[in-house]
């Protein structure tokens, strides 16, 4: 019996070829996302910022994340950077921790930076360029606050070891990026031969602070350059020694250096595509710029001692091997004539301590005090006309005294000029002859100051004041004058 044939239908074979066509889909489908997912933007990356109060942290960080607030805080503040891979189009988060200029909250940096999370770190070390005179010592200050926390990590020697080494790798393999396409920013990939690739030896004083993580100097500020120049006679060379000692700090550390100016919004752009360059290995194209001297920007890899001698070529005053501080310092405070501010004191205390002034100093007698009993009230202190005399204004005495001011002190008036002016007036009246009652003034006027304890001279000044304040009540009527005996007596 001959063999029964199986009968392939026309569209079998048709099928089993889409079947595989769509096998081979979720598997190329599959593929791509086990690839994308390993190549994600690591997430878990810190920048940790040092530097002094004032030096421009914060802003710094705010203008990097596009932001128009500029809150300061206080101890160790968290704030964050938006970093987008266009080619993938994946988005992650860079943790920014901004230490407080203080060194009391130096110890905040244990929630920051682990043993763990150290080598995901770029330090980032800020100083103020409107303030040259504290850039070194800033910058050793708080290289050292990161080296010292950084030993007291549980770190295990081979690991540090090996961090150390990556550092130096980096350092050295460092290229010009002349060459390299300006395209997006695409994760550097490695070319072939990189690895036999022929290394150079560090200098002297090259990587000798090697703290295992990539470092960054970023100078704030620096269109306070102008100021500077106009206000303190700075010079090129200044600026050049400035940079050169920076540039040797950034040899021991192995760091880059970025002039930046976040109020003319310089070289911000260039600092971004730097950090993400470090932090996760974007392309980056941009060569040196040394050129001009508040835009300077130097890689990490790029410098060395033969190219920092070309600053050195520039100073005519000023040694290379001079001290900063010797040369770069702290203007003196110019004085201005009207500086301190005089504040008006208050009305009722002024008054007060006039009172007290006023209680302090001895009584005077006035003349109401010691009015006799015989006076009347509505007499007067002025004399009078008498009859018989001439009442003409340059022949009285009192055309020659100057009046006193009425806004004086009680307790100022001037008693010496008053006790002269009545004792030449009672030396005339008493010495002339032929003046009535001479005697019995004199009498009068003895018998006042022994009842009443005072000075001679102002006793005789009352009592001439009370003699007269009783005459012109004769001058009225001739008739009615009583007779000189019965008023003396």
């Amino acid at each position: 019996m001959a063999p029964v044939l199986e009968k392939q239908l026309p569209g079998s074979a048709d099928n089993n070829n889409e079947e595989e066509e769509g096998q081979n889909l979720w598997t190329a489908i599959l593929s791509e996302v086990s690839t994308t997912s390993s190549s994600k933007l690591p997430s878990g990356k810190n920048i940790l910022l040092f530097g002094e109060d004032g030096s421009g942290k914060t802003a710094l960080i705010a203008k990097l994340q596009g932001a128009d607030h500029n809150k300061r805080g206080r101890g160790l503040e968290y704030m964050y950077l938006n970093v987008h891979d266009e080619d993938r189009d994946d988005l992650t988060r860079c943790n920014v921790w901004i230490l407080d200029g203080d060194l009391y909250h130096k110890g905040l940096l244990k929630f920051a930076v682990s043993a763990q999370s150290l080598p995901d770190c770029l330090a980032v070390f800020v100083a103020d360029m409107s303030r040259p005179w504290t850039i070194m010592e800033s910058l050793k200050k708080w290289a050292g606050v990161l080296r010292d926390h950084v030993d007291k990590l549980k770190i295990s020697p081979e690991d540090m070891r090996e961090m150390e080494q990556k550092m130096v790798k980096a350092f050295q393999e460092y290229t010009e990026p002349e060459d390299a396409a300006p395209t997006s920013p695409l994760r550097r990939a490695p070319t072939a031969g990189e690895d036999e690739a022929v290394v150079l030896p560090l200098g002297d004083n090259t990587l000798t602070h090697n703290l295992g993580i990539p470092v960054l100097i970023v100078c704030t500020k620096c269109d306070a350059v102008s100021v500077l120049e106009k206000e303190h006679d700075y010079r090129d060379e200044h600026f050049d020694f400035i940079q050169s000692h920076i540039r040797q700090f950034c040899l021991q550390y192995g760091a880059g250096l970025i002039y930046t100016s976040v109020k003319e919004e310089k070289n911000m752009d260039l600092l971004y595509k730097y950090i993400v360059h470090k932090m996760y290995e974007f392309q980056f194209t941009t060569p040196a710029l040394v050129v001009e001297k508040d835009a300077v920007f130097i890689p990490s890899g790029w410098d060395n001692e033969k190219k920092i001698g070309i600053l050195h070529e520039n100073l005519s005053t000023i040694r290379p091997e001079d001290p900063f501080e010797d040369f770069i310092t702290k203007p003196p405070v110019r004085k201005l004539v009207h500086e301190k501010e005089i504040n008006a004191e208050d009305e009722q205390v002024f008054l007060m301590k006039q009172q007290s002034l006023l209680s302090k100093q001895p009584a005077t007698p006035t003349r109401g005090a010691t009015d006799s009993p015989g006076r009347t009230a509505s007499g007067s202190p002025r004399p009078a006309g008498r009859a018989g005399q001439p009442s003409s204004t340059s022949s009285s005495p009192m055309a020659a005294v100057k009046k006193p001011d009425p806004n004086m002190k009680a307790g100022a008036a001037n008693e010496g000029v008053l006790a002269n002016f009545f004792n030449s007036l009672l030396s005339k009246k008493t010495g002339s002859p032929g003046s009535p009652g001479s005697g019995a003034v004199g009498a009068g006027v003895q018998g006042s100051a022994k009842k009443t304890g005072q000075k001679p001279g102002l006793t005789d000044v009352q009592a001439e004041l009370d003699r007269m304040t009783r005459k012109p009540d004769s001058g009225v009527s001739p008739n009615n004058m009583p007779a000189p005996a019965e008023n003396e007596a």
